[in-house]
């Protein structure tokens, strides 16, 4: 029942949230037998790549619903989620929600005692944890006890289960994590209203191109997936999820799985640059849809120069070379995207524009005192939407710091033209105050640097304040063939502009396991900051 009217029904629907999505959808008479999810490894019993109906995965979830609720898990019970597959995430948040648990999933590449420390935070009411991430947890204090593994949650009889717990509006629905640039992840909790509201918003709108058959390249545990998830149920949409989100298992899951969408971060799409995308079947990829960071320019322009989409024409809709790609802005505390901007290969608005914000979306450039600052003017991006979270769990002091009169503070610096498009620079921490009213700009600065270099992949710009001025380093990883002894300085130098570029001390070639990264791929620019600062110059 892939209907208009169905996507009507839902949106409308009050009883309808983040928490009972997938129940919501069969109460309203999707066809069980139509399309669930479809996840990358084997489980229970069920083959790998093998599609699960709506009805296969509705039992699936009620088979550990009665688990959960046979060993004691409730209402509001925060209860951590640690595994490395996306079904054991993805399943694992379906059950908790149906018992109204608040699951706190987590990213399977942190580092255990980051991860020990993040669960004796969370003072929840137990840990569900894989096999391998149990033994990596064995000899921390957790302060809460290990309740068994995902798989034996899915032993469970779908028959015993409660029946679905009735969420409020305001009831907490999961915690998710930052990416940790600074150390341990905060705790980001969103509610059965908030997480659905952008939701809601676009089942009101026609369903996009690309969006019937959806490769998810976004890791399982974080909010992006949660969205996903529940937007690819309310669509009927066909969706894969990927556990691991590198550039050559998700060309493979391409080709093998023939998507009309492919949902990732920039990270990912930074990876495919590396690829000679000639040489794959992208054809069926009509859409690609970044969240998180915004993408850069080159990268974006080898996507779009792949895959077909349709358009219309005086003789009708035709399929045409060329994809789309939408990129925006967005982070775990927003609960969706805030902006959106559509390239092409006939498009040529860059420059680290993310848009205009989706309608739903309230948002301003504001000074240090949370005053509106007008267009051209650089300050703080301040957010009011009803999809943003409910604060950090059990952070209220970093909660209200992020508040400013009424404003979210995303962190993050951006100015708006006189058409409403607005411009991500970089992260204030990223940034760099020069003197004399100056400012620069790592994010702004690599853009520049890769729309310079068609022989730089990706590149990372650290710039620091040092005793006696500023100095940039500028990393660059190279492209295969590209000779690392060419000395590219002056034109690292002239795409960086006058005021960077005489800050430029070094261009270094590097490879990507040169350049310490978070569990979902962000550069962690504050440790290189410190590595620079304490290296010689040569």
């Amino acid at each position: 029942m892939r209907s208009r009217g169905l996507r009507g029904r839902l949106a409308a629907d009050e009883l309808i949230g983040a928490g009972n999505v997938l129940a919501r959808v069969l109460a309203h008479g999707a066809d069980p037998d139509g399309p669930g999810l479809t996840f990358d490894t084997p489980v229970d019993g069920h083959p790998a790549a093998h599609p699960l109906t709506l009805g296969q995965l509705d039992r699936m979830v009620d088979a550990r619903a009665a688990w959960l609720h046979a060993h004691g898990v409730g209402p509001r019970d925060p209860i951590a989620v640690w595994a490395g597959t996306a079904a054991d995430m993805v399943l694992s948040y379906l059950a908790l929600t149906r018992v109204g648990a608040i699951p706190a999933l987590m990213n399977g590449r942190l580092r255990p005692e980051i991860a020990a420390e993040y669960i004796r935070r969370l003072r929840g009411a137990g840990v569900l944890a894989d096999a391998a991430h149990t033994d990596l947890l064995a000899g921390h204090d957790l302060g809460v006890p290990l309740l068994g593994t995902p798989a034996e949650a899915g032993t469970g009889d779908p028959a015993a289960a409660p029946p679905p717990y009735r969420h409020h509006p305001d009831d907490p629905i999961v915690i998710t994590h930052t990416s940790g640039t600074t150390g341990i992840p905060k705790a980001v909790l969103h509610s059965h209203a908030s997480l659905f509201a952008a939701t809601r918003h676009l089942l009101t709108m026609p369903q996009a191109q690309g969006t019937s058959r959806i490769l998810n390249a976004l890791p399982a545990p974080h909010t992006a997936t949660v969205l996903m998830v529940n937007q690819a149920l309310g669509n009927r949409a066909e969706m894969f999820l990927l556990s691991e989100q590198s550039g050559e298992r998700v060309l493979d899951a391409i080709q093998r799985w023939r998507p009309d969408g492919v949902f990732g971060f920039s990270v990912t799409w930074a990876e495919l640059a590396r690829f000679d995308l000639s040489g794959y079947d992208l054809d069926s990829v009509r859409l690609w849809f970044n969240t998180g960071d915004c993408s850069h320019e080159p990268h974006v322009r080898r996507l779009v120069a792949v895959g077909s989409r349709d358009t219309v024409t005086r003789e009708g809709v035709r399929r045409v070379p060329g994809s789309v790609f939408v990129d925006g802005l967005g982070s775990s505390e927003m609960g969706h995207s805030m902006f959106h901007i559509t390239h092409r290969t006939d498009t040529d608005r860059y420059g680290r524009c993310v848009g205009r914000p989706y309608r739903f979306a309230r948002v301003a450039v504001l000074d240090a005192e949370g005053n509106p600052l007008p267009p051209g003017e650089v300050g703080w991006l301040g957010i009011d939407s009803p999809s943003l979270f409910r604060g950090y769990w059990n952070d209220s002091v970093t909660t209200h710091r992020s508040r400013l009169r009424g404003w979210y503070l995303t962190g993050d610096l951006v100015h708006a033209d006189d058409e409403g498009r607005y411009y991500h620079l970089d992260r204030a921490v990223d940034s760099v105050d020069a003197g004399d009213g100056r400012r620069f700009f790592t994010a702004l600065s690599e853009e520049r640097v890769l729309a310079a270099c068609p022989d730089v992949v990706d590149c990372t710009a650290v710039i620091v304040r040092e005793a006696d001025g500023v100095v940039t380093d500028v990393l660059l990883e190279l492209a295969a063939g590209a000779d690392p002894a060419t000395d590219r300085t002056e034109a690292v130098r002239a795409a960086l502009g006058p005021d960077v570029g005489a800050t430029l001390r070094r261009v270094v070639p590097v490879g990507a396991e040169d350049i310490p990264v978070t569990v979902t791929g962000k550069v962690r620019k504050v440790v290189l900051r410190e590595r620079y600062l304490t290296e010689s110059p040569s």
